[in-house]
């Protein structure tokens, strides 16, 4: 295994990452722009840093929702050397996107063994709103009693215009079942067209 020239968990912003890693070789950045634009999925660790957080992130925004990626394409190591917190989650583009954004849902990947999805973020509401899409799908969530809270104002989850959005942190277990998926992103995206309606 190959020494990394620096660990992303001692870096306070996307410039001390630009230092070490190239995009491209190391990572690479996708944007897109939906058709209901003032909506925006974001996957800040994703391709190999928290598979398969990219994949679910795209499919929820479709078409219809703008999209940002930020996905770690390293040969090994990508957890180490590329994940930015969210709190320190400051590329340009990403925050340009959101900085035209009313929701922002951000998808990331933790541990955990059983099937379940946990909310946080500043906009309360709109964790609760998918809280409930995701009972409807029969998907266990939490709001409450976990550590990803993504309360902090500088969390990548609350740069949109209203300064709160919410975060969805997907179980080991729930990521590596193809159904859980499936329930999660069907429930997501019912939620936001209804927002977006």
């Amino acid at each position: 295994m190959s020494v990394l020239p620096a660990l992303a968990k001692k870096f306070r912003s996307f410039k001390d990452l630009e230092v070490h890693y190239q995009e491209g070789v190391d990572y690479r950045i996708s944007v897109t722009r939906g058709l209901h634009p003032k909506i925006a999925v974001v996957a800040p660790h994703g391709g190999d840093i928290e598979k398969p957080t990219s994949r679910i992130a795209a499919a929820i925004a479709g078409t219809e929702f703008s999209c940002y990626l930020f996905a770690g394409i390293r040969e090994e190591r990508n957890y180490d050397a590329l994940h930015l917190a969210s709190e320190y989650f400051d590329e340009p583009r990403c925050l340009e996107l959101l900085a035209g954004c009313d929701q922002v849902v951000t998808v990331h990947g933790c541990k955990g063994d059983e099937i379940e999805v946990l909310l946080g973020g500043l906009d309360k509401a709109l964790a609760a709103i998918l809280a409930e899409a995701l009972a409807d799908e029969g998907v266990r969530s939490r709001l409450t009693g976990h550590k990803f809270t993504g309360t902090l104002p500088t969390n990548i989850c609350n740069q949109g215009r209203s300064k709160a959005g919410a975060q969805l942190e997907l179980t080991k277990a729930l990521r590596n079942s193809p159904d859980a998926i499936d329930s999660v992103v069907r429930a997501v995206r019912r939620a936001l067209l209804r927002l977006a309606q």
